[in-house]
């Protein structure tokens, strides 16, 4: 069953392959924190010292948000919806632990259960660069904890002295608002019914980073989406062309947040330009000619049968696709 009809079915396979075979749908994003997000490994914010831009060559510290950081939360969205519509049984898939390895999260995002089987993600994410450097994109909190009365004197609970202020202070690292972190995903192999799997759990996604359920907000702006026989640009690539594309229009406003509305258009500018120089065939879809197809999925996801119909044109392909090539993996084990 087609569900779209502003793009072309040569963008998709049939039904998901087992082999590689050379299509690729990469969906162009720029994430944006609106709150104070924590993308950290061992206590610290994760950070790079690269280049600033392409034709800019000094040097600077960015903020990084790790692949994991991306994909995770984002499969995670989808794995609830599939609980949600009775896709699949929490008892029947669970995450880190025991998957199904017949469903869309386990077949389109891949799986691995030591001998009992693996599979490798069709879903492609890199390390993502902020814009601004690590200085301009951060500051420190000062954590505590208060006592039930709300404040920070103890009333001599637990052997303390009545009056006496709580020691229980941190400090913590946190990303400001407004900072901005192009991203580009990538689907190998899409089905129209997995690109919009994929599409979806994108746009639905609203925290990243640790203690998502305080902090982490962020909103994924979708630039375009480019159909190609091969990969395409780097995130550090797109995001050094971006810093240039500013630079040259004086929109760079240190130590201001970035307006999103000329970082958007420098994100759409640079891609064009990069896409431009690939040795690849590609169909870009990118700013306005990206709208029809937008307002379509948001039409199309919009709905309770919408949503449904997509989960299960995908549930059925990943389905078919584990009965056919999953069962030989498990039963080759067995024999050997």
């Amino acid at each position: 069953m087609t569900l779209l009809k502003t793009l072309d079915s040569k963008f998709f396979h049939t039904e998901i392959p087992y082999k590689p075979m050379g299509k690729y749908a990469h969906f162009i994003t720029v994430r944006v924190t609106e709150s104070y997000p924590l993308f950290q490994t061992d206590g610290e914010l994760n950070k790079a010292r690269v280049r600033a831009g392409v034709e800019d060559n000094s040097t600077l510290s960015r903020l990084t948000m790790f692949k994991r950081k991306q994909s995770t939360p984002e499969r995670l969205v989808g794995r609830e919806l599939l609980r949600t519509y009775g896709f699949v049984k929490p008892e029947e898939c669970e995450y880190n632990v025991a998957f199904g390895m017949n469903n869309p999260d386990c077949i389109i995002y891949g799986f691995a259960i030591g001998d009992s089987g693996s599979e490798k993600s069709k879903v492609v994410v890199d390390t993502a660069f902020s814009i601004t450097a690590f200085d301009q994109s951060h500051e420190t909190f000062t954590l505590n904890a208060p006592y039930e009365s709300g404040t920070m004197s103890s009333k001599g609970e637990n052997g303390s002295k009545p009056g006496e202020v709580t020691s229980r202070i941190n400090q913590q690292d946190h990303i400001r608002p407004q900072v901005f972190f192009p991203s580009i995903v990538t689907l190998k192999d899409p089905t129209e019914a997995s690109f919009l799997y994929v599409f979806n759990n994108i746009l639905r996604t609203r925290h990243y980073g640790a203690q998502t359920t305080r902090t982490g907000r962020v909103r994924n702006e979708l630039i375009g989406v480019v159909f190609a026989d091969g990969e395409i640009v780097s995130n550090l690539r797109w995001t050094q062309a971006i810093f240039d594309t500013m630079k040259a229009n004086d929109t760079l406003k240190t130590p201001d947040p970035l307006d999103e509305n000329e970082v958007f258009q420098a994100a759409k500018l640079a891609i064009q330009s990069l896409m431009n120089d690939e040795f690849i065939v590609h169909t870009d879809f990118i700013g306005e000619d990206c709208q029809p197809l937008l307002a379509e999925i948001k039409a199309l996801t919009a709905t309770e049968a919408g949503i449904r119909a997509i989960l299960q044109q995908a549930d059925d392909e990943t389905k078919a696709y584990a009965d056919k090539h999953i069962g030989k993996k498990k039963t080759a084990a067995a024999r050997s």
